[in-house]
C-alpha cells in the first residue's frame, strides 16, 4: 500500500492537533486546543507534523552528526520551543515560516529537554524548525547503539541499531518524544559504502557520495509516534518473500541468511493471519525483522513499524546452539512484534498509562497465533503459566493496576512488567470469553478502523467491543484494569439438587504476603465459570456472595479452561476430590489446579499438604508441559529450603526417583518424531536432575563435555546449553577454565554469549567470584557481561549484589539505562534472605527518586514474603516429606 508513503496529511498529527490545523487561523489569545487532558513532560506550545532527518554515524568513534527539519504548528504565542533531547549537542538552530529567527539552545539533562530561544515571540502558525546537532552512539540498547561481533571471516565487526521505546528517540533526534505527538518521518542515512542501511520504509534512492560513503534516502513513513522510528547500519544481507503486494524480510549480518529461513517462513505465515483477524491490511509496503548480536537486560525485540528489531538468540535458528524452546520463541516473539504493527503502531496508546493496550494485546495475540498454527506446542498451557507470573506480582503490596499512572521517564521504563504484559493478556482472555470470540473480534476490528493512525485510551477499546454487542463488558473490564490485585473466590459446600450442583461463592481478595492489608477487600465483577460433569455455567459476581448452579453432580471445578483471572479456594474435601481425579482433567486444568493449590498453600490459606498433594498428583508419565511445571515447582521448594540440607536432600531424592525414569524413557538426546513438548521437557529434566546429583546425568554430562572439547558436534546444539549447564553448575577450577577457553574460541554471537553466561553458574564461590571479575573486563563483550552477573546472582544473590554495588559505575555501563533499576531487582530473584533488604533500600535511597522505586519495592516485598513463611514452610513441608519417605 502506498497511500501514506508519499504525502503528509493531517493524520500526521494527533486527533486534537489535526482539528487545530483544520480550524481557522487563531489569534494570539486563542486557547491551546491540543488535548490538555493527557499527561506531558513538555509545554503545550507546538505540535510537529513531519521530521526530515539526515544522520551520518561515525561507528568507530561512537558519535554521529545529524540535522533535522521539523514542520510544526505553533499553537500559542511563545518565544521558545522546548523539545525532548538527551546527550545531544547543538551547533545551529533556526526557524522559518510565519517568522524567521535564529535560536539559542539550552539543555536540561535532568529533564531530558532542549529549549530553543528565538529572542522574539512566535505567533501561532506553521513553521519549519532546522537543527544541526551531534550525539553519541551507546554501547547498550538506548538511542543509537553499537553491537560488536565476529563476522563471517572471524574479524571484529560493528553494526548500529536504534532502540527508542519508551523515551529514547530523544537520544537520536530532538523531538516531541511522546506517543500523542504523531508525525511522518523522512530519514536519510550516510553510511560506509560497503555497508547497508535499514529503516522503517523501503529505500527511495541511494547514491555514492564523498568520503567513501553511501547515502540512503528512505520513503516517507506513515504517521507514527517517535518511539517507532528505526535505523540500522552494518554488513547486512537480507532474505525476503512476497506476501500479496507486501514483502516480508529478515535482515542479518552477512553469512547468517540460512539461519533466518525459519523466521522468514513464520513472518510470511503470520502476516495474512493478522490481516484477517484485525480486518485492516498491513499498510506498509514491507515488513523487515532486523537481527542484532548480543542482548539487553531490558528487552528482546522491538516493534518498530516496518522494521522490527530482534536479538539474534530469538530470531536465528542456529543448529549449533538453538534449543527447541528458542525455536518456539522465534515464532511467538515474532508473532508478538507483528501484532504490534496494529496494536501499538497503527493505533497507539495516547500516554504510557495505557501501555498495556500495546503489550497486553500483543502478548494475547501471540498466544492466539501460536495456538492456531502450532497446537502441539501447548500455548494454551503457557497462557496459564503467564497468568501465574502476573499473579505472583499482583499478590504483593507493591503491585499496581494495569492502567497505571506514569509521570516520569523512569516510571515509563519500569512499566514494562508482568502486570502490563501477562496480567494484560490474562484479562483480555477473560474478556474475550465474556464477550464471545466473534463479538470480541468484531469489536477489535471496529476499534482498528475507527482509530487508525490515531491515539487512544483504554475506554475507546471498551466502547468498540460493547458497540459490537458485548453489553456489560465495560463494568467488568474497568474493575480488572483500573484497580490492582486478585479476586479470591471461596467455594462453599456443594449440594446436589435434582442432578445439578449448587454452591455459594464468596468473593474477597487474595494476598500472597500480608493478608491483613486486604481485610477490606476490593470488589470486582468477576466472570466465574464452573463445571461438574455437565455443561459449563457462568455467572458474573455481584457483591460478596453469589450462588452458582451447574449441570451434573461430579466434583465441582471452578474456572475450567483457566480463562478467569482470580484465585479459587475450595473446601478441603472439594480440593481432595479434584486432586483425586487429576488424571481426568485436561492439561490446562491440571496445570491450573496444581499451581493454584500450591500458591494457596504457600500463602497460608490452606495447609501445605494440599499444595504438595497437587504437585505429587502429576504422574511422571503425564503431559510434558504439566510435568515440566511440576519439576519447576519442586525445584522452587528446594531452593526455598536453603539452609535445610536434610529437607533439600529429601526433595532431591524424590525428584531423582520420580523423574529419572522419565528422562531415561526420553533419552539423553532428541529422537526423530517426538512431540515438541517432549523435546522441551528433556532439558528441564537434565538440568534439574543434574543439580540434584543424579549419577546417570552427571556421568553423561562429564562424558559429553570431554568429547565436546575435541569435537564441537559431540553435543546436539539443541542441548548444548543444558549439558554444559550441568557441567558448569558442578565445575571445579579445571572445568571452569576449560569452559572459559571454549567461550573465548566461540565465533557465533549466541553460542559465545551462552558459554560466558554458564561461567557464572558455578556453585563454587571462588569460581563465582572469578566470573564476576571477568564480567568487568572487555573480554565477554559490552552486552554479555551483565548476563554473567545475573548468572552468578541466580546461585549467589548476596555476593552478586554486593559486587555490583561495589562497582556500580562500571556495572551501570553494562546495563541499558532503561533497565538499571530492574537489573537490581532481578539480581535478587526469589531470594528469601532478609539481609538483602537494607542493601536494596540503601541502593534505592542513593540512586532513585521516591517515585521511581517500583522494582526495588517489589523485590523487597518478595523477600519479606518468602522470609516470613520460612518457618512454616520448613515445618509443613518437612512433615509431608516425612510421611511419604518411602
Amino acid at each position: 500500500m502506498t497511500t501514506l508513503m508519499n504525502v503528509r496529511p493531517l493524520l500526521a498529527l494527533s486527533v486534537a492537533a489535526a482539528a487545530l490545523l483544520a480550524a481557522p487561523q487563531q489569534s494570539a489569545a486563542a486557547p491551546d486546543t491540543v488535548d490538555a487532558s493527557l499527561p506531558t513532560q513538555l509545554p503545550r506550545e507546538a505540535v510537529p507534523s513531519h521530521y526530515a532527518i539526515t544522520v551520518t554515524p561515525n561507528a568507530p568513534k561512537l558519535t554521529f552528526d545529524a540535522n533535522v527539519l521539523i514542520d510544526l504548528q505553533v499553537v500559542k504565542p511563545t518565544r521558545s520551543l522546548t523539545l525532548n533531547a538527551a546527550d545531544l549537542s547543538f551547533r545551529k538552530v533556526s526557524i522559518s515560516g510565519a517568522a524567521q529567527a535564529t535560536g539559542r539552545a539550552k539543555t536540561n539533562a535532568d529533564a531530558q529537554t532542549a529549549t530553543f530561544d528565538f529572542g522574539r515571540t512566535l505567533a501561532p502558525g506553521k513553521y519549519r524548525l532546522a537543527v544541526d546537532y551531534s550525539g553519541k552512539i551507546n554501547t547498550q540498547a538506548n538511542g543509537l547503539f553499537a553491537l560488536d561481533y565476529k563476522n563471517k571471516e572471524g574479524k571484529d565487526a560493528r553494526s548500529l541499531f536504534t532502540q527508542f521505546e519508551a523515551p529514547d528517540a530523544r537520544r537520536f533526534v530532538p523531538s516531541w518524544d511522546e506517543p500523542d505527538y504523531k508525525a511522518t518521518f523522512d530519514l536519510t542515512a550516510r553510511v560506509p559504502a560497503a555497508e547497508t542501511a535499514v529503516s522503517n520504509m523501503p529505500v527511495a534512492t541511494s547514491r555514492t557520495i564523498a568520503g567513501g560513503l553511501k547515502e540512503y534516502r528512505f520513503q516517507t513513513s506513515p504517521v507514527m509516534s517517535s518511539y517507532l522510528l528505526f535505523f540500522a547500519q552494518g554488513d547486512f544481507e537480507r532474505i525476503a518473500k512476497k506476501v500479496g503486494d507486501r514483502e516480508v524480510g529478515i535482515v542479518v549480518s552477512r553469512g547468517n541468511g540460512d539461519k533466518a529461513r525459519y523466521a522468514l517462513d513464520a513472518e510470511a505465515q503470520l502476516l495474512p493471519y493478522f490481516d484477517d483477524y484485525f480486518g485492516v491490511p498491513y499498510p506498509l509496503p514491507k515488513l523487515d525483522n532486523v537481527a542484532g548480536p548480543g542482548q539487553s537486560q531490558f528487552f528482546g525485540a522491538m516493534e518498530n513499524w516496518g522494521a522490527i528489531f530482534t536479538f539474534e538468540k530469538i530470531l536465528l535458528n542456529d543448529p549449533a546452539i538453538t534449543t527447541e524452546r528458542d525455536r518456539q520463541a522465534i515464532f511467538s516473539v515474532e508473532a508478538h512484534e507483528m501484532a504490534h504493527q496494529w496494536f501499538g503502531n497503527l493505533v497507539t496508546m495516547a500516554w504510557w498509562d495505557d501501555l498495556w493496550l500495546n503489550e497486553g494485546f500483543a502478548s494475547w495475540m501471540a498466544t492466539r497465533a501460536t495456538q492456531h498454527f502450532h497446537p502441539d506446542w501447548g500455548a494454551d498451557v503457557d497462557r496459564v503459566a503467564s497468568r501465574e507470573e502476573a499473579m505472583a506480582l499482583d499478590a504483593i503490596k507493591s503491585t499496581h493496576p494495569i492502567v497505571q499512572q506514569i509521570r516520569t521517564v523512569e516510571q515509563a521504563n519500569q512499566a514494562f512488567d508482568n502486570i502490563t504484559y501477562e496480567k494484560g493478556q490474562s484479562v483480555i482472555t477473560m474478556l474475550e470469553g465474556f464477550a464471545g470470540a466473534d463479538i470480541w473480534q468484531a469489536g477489535i476490528q471496529a476499534y482498528m478502523k475507527r482509530h487508525a493512525y490515531q491515539n487512544t485510551r483504554t475506554a475507546d477499546l471498551w466502547a468498540a467491543v460493547e458497540g459490537a454487542g458485548a453489553k456489560g463488558l465495560t463494568q467488568v473490564a474497568n474493575d480488572f484494569t483500573n484497580q490492582p490485585g486478585i479476586p479470591l473466590i471461596t467455594v462453599g459446600p456443594a449440594r446436589c439438587v435434582g442432578g445439578r450442583t449448587v454452591a455459594t461463592l464468596t468473593q474477597t481478595q487474595f494476598a500472597g504476603d500480608d493478608r491483613a492489608r486486604v481485610s477490606t477487600p476490593l470488589r470486582w465483577h468477576v466472570p466465574v465459570r464452573a463445571s461438574a460433569g455437565g455443561k459449563v455455567a457462568q455467572i458474573i459476581t455481584a457483591g460478596p456472595t453469589n450462588t452458582i448452579e451447574v449441570e451434573g453432580c461430579g466434583p465441582l471445578l471452578i474456572n475450567p479452561g483457566q480463562t478467569g483471572y482470580f484465585r479459587t479456594l475450595y473446601q478441603p474435601q472439594q480440593a481432595a476430590a479434584l486432586i483425586g481425579r487429576f488424571g481426568a482433567l485436561g492439561p490446562v486444568d491440571q496445570f491450573g489446579l496444581m499451581t493454584e493449590q500450591l500458591v494457596l498453600s504457600s500463602a497460608g490459606y490452606q495447609p501445605m499438604s494440599v499444595g504438595l498433594d497437587a504437585i505429587a498428583a502429576v504422574p511422571a508419565t503425564g503431559n510434558a508441559k504439566v510435568v515440566n511445571e511440576a519439576v519447576s515447582r519442586w525445584n522452587d521448594l528446594y531452593d526455598e529450603l536453603e539452609g535445610q540440607p536434610a529437607l533439600q536432600q529429601a526433595i532431591a531424592s524424590r525428584m531423582v526417583r520420580t523423574y529419572g525414569p522419565r528422562l531415561q524413557q526420553l533419552g539423553f538426546a532428541p529422537r526423530a518424531g517426538e512431540s515438541p513438548i517432549e523435546t522441551l521437557l528433556r532439558p528441564t529434566l537434565i538440568g534439574r536432575l543434574g543439580k540434584y546429583g543424579d549419577p546417570a546425568v552427571k556421568a553423561e554430562g562429564k562424558r559429553l563435555f570431554t568429547a565436546w572439547q575435541s569435537n564441537p558436534d559431540a553435543i546436539p546444539g539443541s542441548l548444548k546449553g543444558s549439558w554444559l549447564g550441568v557441567v558448569a553448575d558442578n565445575a571445579d577450577a579445571a572445568t571452569w577454565d576449560a569452559l572459559h577457553r571454549s567461550a573465548q574460541r566461540a565465533s557465533g554471537a549466541v553460542e559465545r554469549s551462552t558459554l560466558y553466561e554458564l561461567l557464572g553458574r558455578a556453585r563454587n564461590e571462588a569460581l563465582a567470584r572469578r566470573a564476576l571479575e571477568l564480567a568487568l573486563t572487555d573480554e565477554p563483550g559490552k552486552t554479555v557481561s551483565a548476563s554473567i552477573i545475573r548468572s552468578v546472582a541466580a546461585v549467589h544473590p548476596k555476593m552478586a549484589i554486593e559486587f555490583v554495588l561495589a562497582h556500580l559505575a562500571q556495572v551501570n555501563e553494562l546495563v541499558d539505562i532503561s533497565g538499571r533499576s530492574r537489573f537490581m531487582q532481578r539480581l535478587v530473584g526469589d531470594s528469601s534472605d532478609a539481609s538483602l533488604i537494607p542493601i536494596l533500600e540503601s541502593y534505592a535511597n542513593a540512586n532513585l527518586a521516591a517515585t521511581d522505586r517500583a522494582p526495588i519495592n517489589q523485590a523487597i516485598d518478595t523477600i519479606r514474603l518468602l522470609s516470613a513463611r520460612q518457618s512454616r514452610m520448613r515445618s509443613e513441608v518437612g512433615a509431608w516429606l516425612a510421611g511419604r519417605s518411602s
